[in-house]
């Protein structure tokens, strides 16, 4: 019995085809828009702006205390002191500045 040899092209072909599906698959599953590496890119950007928006928090309640102590509930004479001659740039007649 000899077989024609189109028989023998038929396994190849379907192989073949099946091997560049699933290398399409992979591919798309590294670099696609939902692939591992733009998960890790994400994820990298997730924690930066976690730690941005630590700071900025803690920034945020830093002026809050400030602006509370400069309140009239809560008025530190001080600090209301202190921001006035940063702000006007001004000294009292008994004081020497040291650079």
């Amino acid at each position: 019995m000899n077989f024609p040899k189109g028989p023998r092209v038929v396994p190849f072909v379907f192989y073949s085809a099946a091997t560049v599906l699933g290398l399409n698959f992979a591919f798309a599953a590294m670099q696609g828009p939902n692939g591992i590496f733009h998960r890790v890119q994400v994820d990298a950007e997730i924690e930066k702006l976690t730690v941005e928006r630590d700071k900025l928090e803690a920034e945020k309640a830093r002026m809050a205390n400030l602006t509370r102590r400069l309140s009239d509930d809560y008025l530190d004479l001080d600090l209301l002191d202190e921001r006035a001659r940063e702000v006007l740039g001004t000294l009292r007649g008994d004081e020497i500045v040291i650079r």
